[in-house]
């Protein structure tokens, strides 16, 4: 009976893990052709409101004293500004990664988390890009959940950190944390009103293993960090 009940454990895990990468791959596709619509967009409006700002010189040039004219080009060049900041918020060099890694850091920051990041991945990975999405995804939907239990919304934080160490891909994610972290030797337990919290460090665990890496897990002083190194 316990060895049944191991290996239908193990096969709940893979059809589990198999569903959550289907869903971490559509989300990055979808995501991915929301920015590059976005960014069609951003494109052509900035064109029309040049095209819009040439009109009001030409009219200011024949009413000079007109202050509506005036008004208007301060109304475009404002427009201008915020288009010019509606971008990925991050970079990283993988599409995908920018995919989950923008739309989670958007997510947290709507939820009134202070956001403190840094990323760059390598045009060549030995890690497939699914696997380190849903790893990201993982550490910073567990990030999140911690700092939303805080009851201080203005000391919630989150950093993050992804970029090459020593020849290994390095990453990083800590967050503030309000509660007492529950640790079982060196095993850090999920909490209670999260049950998806355990399964996304056992995913974090799994896929570092798989590719040899390192996970190491810290709590002191209200803030709980992981830190993973992936070889390249």
């Amino acid at each position: 009976m316990g060895l049944f009940n191991f290996l239908f454990g193990r096969l709940l895990d893979r059809r589990i893990a198999a569903y959550q990468n289907d869903l971490i791959k559509r989300h990055c596709d979808e995501v991915e052709n929301i920015y590059k619509t976005m960014r069609g967009w951003r494109h052509d409006y900035h064109n029309h409101i040049q095209a819009m700002k040439a009109l009001t010189f030409r009219a200011r040039n024949q009413e000079a004293d007109n202050p509506f004219l005036e008004q208007l080009d301060e109304y475009l060049n404002s427009l201008n500004q915020d288009l010019t900041s509606v971008d990925t918020v991050i970079k990283t060099g993988n599409i995908m990664v920018d995919a989950i890694l923008n739309s989670k850091l958007s997510l947290i920051r709507s939820n009134k988390i202070t956001v403190n990041a840094k990323a760059a991945v390598p045009s060549s990975l030995p890690v497939s890009e699914v696997d380190l999405c849903t790893m990201i995804g993982n550490l910073l939907d567990n990030a999140m959940e911690a700092c939303l239990r805080q009851e201080n919304a203005d000391e919630r934080f989150i950093r993050v950190f992804i970029g090459v160490l020593k020849g290994q891909l390095y990453i990083s994610v800590s967050n503030s944390t309000g509660n007492t972290i529950k640790k079982q030797g060196k095993t850090f337990l999920s909490s209670k009103d999260s049950p998806s919290h355990g399964f996304g460090l056992m995913r974090v665990d799994r896929i570092a293993e798989k590719y040899s890496g390192y996970v190491n897990r810290q709590h002191e002083e209200g803030i709980f960090a992981t830190e993973i190194m992936l070889p390249l």
